[in-house]
């Protein structure tokens, strides 16, 4: 199929849906730019929990960290390492750009995945009205297609705007909970070496204490 028959099958699409296309092919657009972004940011998965990764990191520092959990943890180590005074406070501040970057566009998704359906149904409401002018005015055949052309809308748009919604539900849905992990690992990993921090009053971690 080359790209004359691709621009016609767009544009067919566009006169189906009416005015509510432009809107939701943006729609489109942003939700999933959104979801890859998110889904980029969390797609390393950490190879062991996060007490073996600390562990794993406070022996073999220099071991890159691929992963924001790992990097957090890295970073942990050093400000343990350098025996900052309140280690809490300065790992609030340092994972805080962590917490920032895995919820980047969580709003922006769901905004979209509500205003999509309201966006089909506007053009269900716009299709219906074009309907009935027409049965008003006895016309079957119009400049924008009469009857047929708004039952055709109206069915066109509902089904576009719940094609945008409902698979970006689901995989929102999935990064969500992957978020939640992450958010929960960030934590564990604050209490750890706040824990190891109180154990050893010179702030060294535990490998320097051997």
């Amino acid at each position: 199929m080359g790209a004359a028959e691709h621009l016609l099958i767009i544009k067919e699409m566009f006169a189906a849906g009416g005015v509510v296309m432009p809107p939701l092919v943006l729609c489109t657009l942003l939700l999933w730019y959104g979801l890859g972004y998110r889904f980029w940011v969390m797609k390393e998965s950490k190879p062991m929990g996060v007490r073996d990764l600390l562990r794993y990191y406070q022996q073999h520092y220099d071991k890159p960290a691929k992963s924001i959990v790992a990097r957090a943890i890295k970073q942990g180590v050093l400000l343990q390492r350098r025996g900052v005074r309140n280690l809490r406070r300065h790992l609030d501040a340092a994972f805080y750009e962590y917490e920032r970057e895995i919820a980047k566009f969580a709003v922006l998704v769901r905004a979209v995945i509500l205003i999509a359906p309201l966006l089909g149904l506007l053009g269900t409401v716009i299709g219906m009205i074009e309907t009935f002018d027409s049965l008003a005015t006895m016309t079957l055949h119009s400049q924008s297609g009469g009857i047929a052309g708004g039952i055709s809308q109206a069915l066109f748009t509902t089904q576009m705007g719940l094609t945008v919604a409902i698979p970006g539900l689901l995989v929102h849905s999935i990064l969500k909970r992957k978020q939640h992990q992450i958010e929960l690992d960030l934590s564990q990993i604050k209490d750890l070496l706040c824990h190891q921090n109180h154990s050893q009053p010179s702030g060294r971690s535990l490998l320097d204490a051997k």
